[in-house]
């Protein structure tokens, strides 16, 4: 593409640097997967992590509010869940020695800077809408009380595979509001065997230095919407948009909202890769945890979502 020409930065990329290394000391052999979390955070966006149990997605989440130094809570979801086990609650107080009676409310879990949604879709859909307005709004309405949310605020949800017994499956508006979905998979040998052979990893995590602090993550994000977009990256990033509401592979094309978010995470991605610019090559690079989710196929095919987004990648050629 034309100029301007692509600027490393690697002042500005050290610490992000620092802090992906040091969660990948925790999660091993997921490097990749580690980047895409913390390019999610950059953007702003929210991140679902769906795989079997015991892979490690809870400790991923839990080492990435370590590493970045961000207040963390984690909410267990179960089928007997209420939303107002999420949101807080008003409870009644009798007259005390400081003031008179009434109702005082009492903030829920979800009133943290890193909040992990643990097993969601175990949840009802009552529960799960519950998340709807904070992670869009970054606020939450309770008994007609607008209360705002922590900043940074960031949802981590983990979320089992839809065979498993016991799940309900999120609507596609609160799949929507995840900026990108990932999977872990099995670690490969050399990182089992490490595993097996190195220190509980709980152990090794209570111990762990927060690498970056909310202050500075802040100062993070208001780069990546610095990041340069030229019009010719714009143009190849609506060609694509457009193809996916022209193909006929999928049953519906990409949203506005998913345009933006698109393109908020190809910027963190190129600040992850020490740019001031953001190149094709980081609009493909977060294309399938950013559209796998949002993209279902027109008609039944063997073909996964995944491998849909990948050839809608190859399709479209870079102006």
């Amino acid at each position: 593409m034309s100029a301007p020409q692509p600027q490393a930065r690697p002042d500005l990329r050290t610490p992000l640097i620092a802090a992906a290394r040091a969660i990948s000391g925790i999660v091993l052999g997921k490097e990749r997967e580690v980047r895409l979390a913390l390019a999610c955070l950059l953007a702003k966006g929210h991140l679902l992590i769906e795989d079997l149990p015991g892979v490690g997605k809870t400790t991923l989440a839990h080492t990435l509010a370590k590493v970045v130094g961000l207040q963390f809570t984690r909410i267990q979801f179960t089928s007997d869940l209420l939303p107002a086990d999420i949101l807080g609650v008003s409870i009644f107080e009798p007259a005390g020695k400081n003031g008179g009676s009434g109702f005082v409310f009492h903030p829920g879990p979800i009133f943290s800077q890193l909040v992990l949604a643990d097993e969601i879709n175990r949840a009802t859909p009552k529960s799960q809408s519950a998340l709807l307005e904070a992670m869009e709004e970054r606020q939450v309405s309770i008994e007609g009380h607008t209360r705002k949310l922590p900043e940074p605020f960031f949802v981590v949800a983990t979320q089992n595979p839809h065979h498993l017994v016991g799940t309900f499956p999120l609507p596609e508006s609160q799949l929507d509001r995840f900026l990108m979905r990932v999977t872990l998979g099995f670690p490969d040998r050399n990182a089992e065997r490490a595993l097996l052979k190195g220190r509980e990893r709980r152990e090794i995590l209570n111990s762990l230095p927060s690498v970056i602090n909310a202050e500075q993550l802040g100062m993070f994000q208001r780069e990546v919407m610095g990041i340069h977009t030229s019009d010719a990256l714009l143009d190849y990033l609506q060609n694509l948009i457009e193809a996916t509401r022209t193909s006929g592979h999928f049953a519906e094309g990409l949203s506005p909202r998913a345009a933006l978010a698109w393109l908020a995470a190809a910027r963190a991605w190129a600040l992850l890769e020490g740019r001031n610019m953001v190149l094709p090559e980081d609009v493909q690079a977060v294309a399938i945890p950013v559209l796998a989710h949002r993209l279902a196929p027109a008609k039944q095919t063997a073909e996964s979502r995944e491998a849909l987004v990948q050839r809608l990648i190859k399709s479209v050629p870079i102006p």
